[in-house]
């Protein structure tokens, strides 16, 4: 998958978070520790958003792809945006998958969200 297309995805979910409510914080945040695509705040939670999209499941469902060594180098990039942001607050895992045509047609498009998926 290209980036164009992992950036697309994060689109389709900013604007899916924001039609439900959340306010968006971050998009690509990046630090020594690695990479968060979106953090969005719902009320006084804090979510970290990992955002996998795809075009077909040949390689299967892409909620797989964050394996636990994905999911420990997220932990350490949102301590670390806590601690550079001063914030103490409860937080949340969410993985968004978004599913696609291989032209991203509007009609298309399908978010299975996640939320708390680790």
């Amino acid at each position: 998958m290209s980036r164009a297309v992992g950036t697309w995805g994060e689109a389709q979910v900013a604007a899916y978070l924001r039609k439900r409510g959340y306010q968006l914080l971050g998009h690509s945040y990046h630090c020594r520790f690695g990479e968060i695509d979106l953090i969005a705040r719902k009320g006084k939670l804090l979510c970290f958003v990992e955002v996998k999209t795809r075009t077909n499941l040949s390689m299967g469902l892409p909620r797989d792809y964050v394996t636990a060594a994905k999911q420990e180098k997220l932990r350490k990039t949102a301590a670390f945006y806590l601690a550079e942001k001063e914030l103490d607050c409860p937080v949340r895992f969410d993985v968004a998958e978004v599913y696609a045509d291989r032209d991203r047609t509007p009609e298309s498009v399908r978010i299975e969200y996640l939320e708390n998926a680790f």
